[in-house]
């Protein structure tokens, strides 16, 4: 069987030994594009090329939608060939592995549960034992200052309770026997009480204050506790009281007496004082300030004194002596640390270790009875004596800086909706508060000057609907009040209804609030008064003429909401002015015509004058006499007033302001009530 032989394009990036291609091309895209031969191996000469193949690119599987990132399966492998085999993600091939077929097997058959055994009965009689010990304290005896009693813990699986219970020691003089009766033990101040996962060895265990010190447990408690997947900690040695070990096993005691001479001490260094200038920063407690020392210690007997340096005027009684001259313990005994050394005298049985002259240093920091002084100087005496001592040469003083005050950022609380803001925020400033500042040219050039609108409740409820309001503007201080006028047989007081005040408007904050001001009254807005919401539907005449006055100081769309509100209301004065004029001509005429009407409507029967008048009031919503031509004959039709008849419709025609404007009143005086 022949083969062709590999066209020379294969070998243009040469070939290495182990049979791959090399070269700029990219191996991976010149593999891709041979297709081998029937049972021929993948290696060079042995692949033919497909001519059609130019695009030899992986196919994009990672894209952006809506700005989030999301992967989609290729649909073309490289070199563009279809892919025909579905490619699934690893969850969906994990979900595949997991899912059993439930047409053929059926579903899972789940395992009965156990038999229910309540605690008491599953539990009964088992008990977790723990040795264990606790200190006491003995503070009136000389012989001891502490002692150790030993006890035993017991808890009880069935009710989760624990009782203490101490061995009885003959002729121990202590009353013993059961400490903790048998019930739950509290474990915190939250409600929990203690578990058998909370015990253990070698930890401390408190109840009621007294901590015990658990050492060790019983063998049926271990293997429980091993049981149930607890780590035990190792058993410690439990520890016996040393007054009683020493009372079993009396030891005699040897004083060696000490070779140093106190005599030759005394008359070698006598009226030899070392003299340090120290300083206590106090600044980290409440009140508390830098105050300098003099810490004097005497040569003769290692006795150390404190004086304060006392400053005029200062404030402070003149006690100038802090310490009084002793010798100070600067380590104890480790069993001696709950010796009350406030009654008793420190005795050397007591302490370690005194302060002696090489515990003082220029620079240094010394604690003396728990109060620590920083020594910055010395006299010229204290420095010869520790230069021929000590061979020491460095007593550079240490400059004092006053630690400046820390500035505490003053917190302003919230304001709890009392008063006004600004009231209320002096109290934050000063024990006396003084009232807010106010502008007095601005209270002199607007004294006087008030803003009243109408306003309408906004009101879910329909009879809060229709109750009407008079809010005032007052220019002087930028407050607002609320006046409801009373109506006869309403059921609703009217009155004042909110004081003088200031009104913030919504979303404003304590810290950066916003009051409405006049260029915020527009007709038709809404204002929010605590809570309560308000629409304006009416204004004074004065509004408009203050705001055309003071044009510059208001937006043009609050004065053109106003121009326009008033505008129907200047045409009817306008007509009324020339009604005047006319007055002489027209209204013996206009008076002759209405009665004409009046005696020819007289003849429809089925007119009723008191619904035409409630229905011409009611259309008029502003008040002001004048409605639209147009609307004015669509009431007439829907109230069956005949508007085609020659007397009537001469009636209109003099009625009539304008080209599409009416006024009503003239009209309904044919139609009296």
């Amino acid at each position: 069987m022949r083969f062709p032989p590999p066209e020379p394009a294969h070998w243009a990036g040469g070939c290495r030994g182990d049979g791959v291609a090399g070269g700029r091309g990219g191996s991976a895209s010149a593999a891709m594009s041979l297709e081998p031969g029937p049972g021929l191996p993948f290696l060079p000469g042995c692949a033919f090329r497909d001519p059609m193949k130019t695009s030899f690119h992986r196919s994009q599987t990672l894209g952006y939608k809506n700005g989030f990132a999301f992967s989609r399966l290729p649909t073309v492998g490289i070199g563009g060939e279809r892919l025909y085999v579905n490619q699934l993600s690893q969850a969906e091939l994990d979900e595949l592995s997991n899912k059993r077929p439930t047409l053929t097997y059926g579903q899972a058959k789940q395992a009965p549960p156990s038999g229910f055994i309540p605690a008491h009965v599953a539990f009964d009689k088992k008990i977790l034992k723990f040795d264990a010990y606790f200190q006491e304290d003995v503070p009136l005896s000389a012989e001891e200052h502490y002692r150790i009693r030993q006890v035993y813990i017991y808890y009880y699986l069935e009710d989760d309770s624990m009782s203490v219970i101490e061995p009885v020691v003959q002729n121990s003089g202590l009353p013993q026997g059961k400490l903790i009766r048998r019930h739950r033990v509290p474990k915190n101040d939250h409600g929990d009480h203690y578990h058998w996962k909370d015990l253990n060895r070698g930890m401390n265990i408190t109840m009621y204050g007294r901590t015990y010190r658990i050492v060790d447990c019983d063998p049926f408690t271990q293997v429980f506790l091993e049981s149930q997947g607890i780590e035990l900690n190792p058993p410690e040695k439990m520890i016996f009281d040393p007054y009683t070990e020493l009372r079993r096993m009396p030891m005699r005691k040897y004083v060696t007496p000490s070779d140093f001479d106190q005599l030759k001490q005394f008359l070698t260094y006598d009226k030899q004082v070392l003299r340090f200038y120290a300083m206590w920063d106090d600044t980290d407690s409440i009140f508390g300030e830098n105050r300098t020392y003099i810490i004097h210690y005497y040569l003769a007997d290692d006795t150390v004194e404190v004086r304060e340096v006392y400053k005029q005027n200062d404030g402070r009684d003149p006690f100038p002596i802090l310490i009084k001259r002793q010798r100070l313990p600067k380590t104890f005994v480790d069993k001696k640390k709950t010796f009350p050394s406030c009654v008793l005298e420190i005795s050397d049985q007591e302490v370690l270790e005194w302060y002696t002259a090489k515990d003082f240093a220029v620079g240094k920091s010394t604690t003396l009875l728990g109060r620590t002084f920083f020594i910055y100087d010395c006299d010229e005496f204290t420095r010869n004596f520790y230069r021929d001592k000590f061979g020491i040469t460095d007593f550079q003083p240490v400059e004092i800086k006053k630690k400046p005050l820390e500035e505490v950022p003053q917190v302003i609380p919230p304001y709890n909706g009392f008063g006004v803001l600004e009231d209320s925020l002096q109290n934050c400033f000063s024990l006396l508060p003084k009232p807010p500042r106010k502008d007095v040219i601005k209270i002199l050039e607007n004294d006087h000057k008030v803003l009243r609108y109408q306003v309408a409740l906004e009101s879910p409820n329909p009879e809060d609907r229709k109750r009407r309001f008079i809010l005032s503007y007052f220019l002087s201080d930028d407050m607002i009040s609320i006046y409801e006028p009373p109506v006869r047989n309403s059921g609703i007081i009217g009155g004042k209804y909110l004081g003088k005040t200031r009104v913030a408007k919504p979303g404003s904050t304590t810290e950066n609030a916003t009051y409405y001001e006049p260029s915020d009254l527009t007709i038709g807005s809404t204002i929010e008064v605590f809570g309560h919401r308000f629409v304006i539907t009416d204004a004074d005449e004065y509004v408009l003429n203050y705001m055309e006055s003071n044009a510059e100081s208001f937006p043009a769309a609050t004065l053109q909401s106003l121009r326009d509100h008033f505008r129907p209301r200047q045409v009817v004065k306008e007509t009324a002015n020339s009604d005047i004029l006319m007055l002489g001509t027209s209204k013996q005429e206009l008076d002759e015509l209405i009665v004409q009407v009046w005696e020819e409507l007289k003849l429809h029967k089925y007119l009723n004058n008191k619904n035409i008048r409630e229905a011409f009031l009611q259309c008029d919503k502003d008040g002001s006499g004048i409605l639209d031509k147009a609307k004015f004959l669509a009431l007439c039709d829907s109230l069956s007033v005949p508007t085609n008849a020659i007397l009537v419709n001469k009636l209109i025609d003099l009625c009539s302001c304008g080209e599409d404007k009416i006024n009503y009143h003239d009209f309904l005086r044919a139609f009296p009530s």
